[in-house]
């Protein structure tokens, strides 16, 4: 396989990967994700964000949301975000610790 259709197919699987998230499966929150996966919606816009600074093009982390999210985080929120659990948000803080705070 030649290397542009290489990165199409992976650019298509990572939109497919956005429209599971962000349509098919809004009942999933965040917290699960990072819990059971250690990462989520946030994290996949943050390495969006840090593609796009790498290639010198300047994008902050609520842009980077934005444009990932389709909608700011206030209206995802709104929409889709639930209460956790004392118990879901103790497992959140050791998966953010394995998977987010040590990656810088």
């Amino acid at each position: 396989m030649d290397p542009q259709t290489e990165i199409e197919l992976q650019a298509a699987a990572f939109r497919r990967l956005q429209k599971h998230l962000m349509e098919d499966r809004t009942d999933v929150q965040n917290i699960d994700m990072m819990n059971l996966t250690g990462f989520c919606r946030n994290c996949l816009s943050r390495w969006y964000q840090e593609a796009a600074n790498e290639r010198g093009i300047e994008m902050s982390k609520t842009e980077a949301r934005e444009a990932y999210y389709g909608m700011t985080m206030d209206e995802w929120k709104a929409n889709y975000q639930t209460d956790a659990s004392p118990a879901k948000q103790a497992e959140f803080e050791v998966a953010f610790k394995e998977n987010v705070s040590d990656k810088g």
